[in-house]
């Protein structure tokens, strides 16, 4: 595993997981793809059709599994990431194209469920169709690969009293995450590595994005492993990884590579 620890790692998380051991991670924090391009139209799931009737979250698929072929990926990809890791804490979005995969992967995976926390965002977004509430939240699951009964965590590293069920973080960007839209604010993984993890645990995101888990991981003294399908959102993560390591902005490194050029 020394191979992999503090890197980005470009290619399909299972293909890349699936030699590693059991047990080598000691947390994973993640938010997957939400299925955006799914719809309904006749009463039958379909993919939209037009890309100005959904919010553009990813560039390089087309995030519309049929809502079986979600289920399933999904169900396969929990199973893994509890192989490899005691806690996997899976942030999700309850959208038209995810909302009834994600309600059997609750029920599926029930016994490994500890605790549900609700990321609230503050105002919803205004809904992409008529009669459709607004969302102003999200789900973050923490899942104990142990399954044992009950609510307490075998581990935890907050003191009793001081972890809340909401965590009212709001939306935005995080400043340096130009190209990749489809994030949350560093605020949130601070709170989850803190909270479940040690200084030097190593921390998995297998939909790694724009590098918002490691960042955080990194930050916090943790090693990090981050992988995700995209090379531009790898490059993107290292760019931020970097800019850590050499207190120089994301745009600034950015602005000083394109003058050496000019």
């Amino acid at each position: 595993m020394k191979e992999f620890e503090n890197k980005i790692i470009c290619g399909d998380c299972l293909e890349v997981m699936k030699d590693w051991p059991d047990g080598c991670v000691d947390l994973v924090l993640t938010s997957p793809p939400y299925n955006m391009r799914t719809r309904i139209r006749d009463g039958e799931y379909t993919k939209r059709e037009r890309s100005e009737h959904f919010s553009k979250k990813y560039m390089y698929f087309d995030d519309a599994l049929p809502i079986q072929a979600y289920f399933d990926l999904y169900y396969v990809i929990l199973g893994e990431l509890m192989r490899l890791s005691p806690l996997v804490i899976v942030n999700i979005g309850i959208v038209t194209g995810s909302k009834e995969a994600w309600f059997r992967l609750i029920g599926e995976y029930a016994e490994c469920i500890k605790d549900i926390v609700i990321w609230d965002k503050g105002e919803g977004q205004p809904a992409m169709h008529s009669a459709v509430i607004n969302r102003s939240f999200e789900l973050i699951l923490l899942l104990e690969s142990k399954g044992i009964a009950g609510r307490a965590f075998e581990k935890v590293y907050f003191e009793r009293g001081t972890m809340p069920d909401m965590w009212r973080l709001g939306r935005g960007s995080n400043g340096d995450t130009e190209g990749h839209s489809a994030i949350f604010p560093i605020a949130l993984p601070q709170k989850a590595i803190k909270g479940w993890s040690r200084p030097k645990d190593l921390i998995l995101d297998p939909f790694n994005g724009s590098g918002t888990t490691c960042v955080a991981a990194k930050k916090l003294g943790r090693r990090y492993i981050g992988i995700d399908i995209s090379e531009e959102y790898c490059q993107i993560a290292r760019e931020r990884i970097r800019a850590v390591d050499t207190g120089v902005p994301v745009k600034e490194a950015r602005a000083g590579q394109k003058a050496l050029f000019e």
